[in-house]
């Protein structure tokens, strides 16, 4: 068979750009061979029962299906699938819950021109590559108080722009109980206010997108 040995690899991503770009460079590799792409968690999982890859590079914003979601169906079903996660995001909390379910390696799209090769060597050949930067934020926030599903409620709302008030009337609280949750929300992430806090949850990846 003329693709045997090569190392075989699926993308899931809805960018045609980054698909396109890494086919492209998966072509430039004698060892390589770029099997398909598609563009959310339900076709990815799809794709990857029928072509079965070596190395799977998984986004994580996705419609339909995001890829937390897709790589913790495809590790259950495939317990040695090895999925890379795929972002443009470096949020402690999403690297955290990516390798949490299984994944192998977290490459940042601004490094794809850099790293994509070498990481699917090395995940191929068994290591696990996660960043010095995604690294050392998991580290730093590792000890830190995780947000209950509650402040992130809050936090969620105030992110809309809206008031104490309306958080309350939404949530069915009172307004003390909200000035509460947002003076613990502050405390755990160092934050100055309102903004600096919503600021801070969404580069950690408590609030998605």
């Amino acid at each position: 068979m003329a693709n045997q040995g090569r190392i075989r690899v699926l993308c899931v991503d809805d960018h045609s750009v980054v698909r396109d770009g890494i086919e492209f460079a998966l072509q430039q590799q004698g060892d390589m061979e770029f099997v398909a792409g598609v563009t959310n968690g339900v076709e990815g999982i799809e794709a990857f029962r029928k072509f079965r890859p070596d190395v799977t590079l998984m986004d994580l914003q996705m419609p339909q299906m995001n890829g937390i979601d897709a790589l913790a169906a495809i590790r259950t079903e495939f317990p040695q699938a090895r999925i890379v996660v795929l972002t443009t995001y470096s949020g402690d909390i999403q690297a955290s819950r990516a390798l949490k379910n299984g994944a192998v390696g977290y490459l940042l799209k601004g490094m794809l021109r850099t790293e994509l090769i070498d990481t699917i060597r090395s995940v191929h050949a068994g290591q696990r590559r996660i960043p010095p930067q995604i690294a050392a934020e998991i580290a730093e926030h590792f000890t830190a108080d995780a947000l209950s599903a509650r402040e992130i409620e809050v936090l969620r709302i105030v992110a809309a722009g809206h008031s104490n008030k309306i958080v309350a009337d939404r949530l069915f609280i009172s307004q003390d109980t909200v000035k509460g949750h947002l003076k613990s929300v502050f405390a755990k992430l160092q934050a100055n206010d309102r903004t600096h806090a919503v600021m801070i949850a969404m580069k950690r990846g408590f609030l998605d997108g």
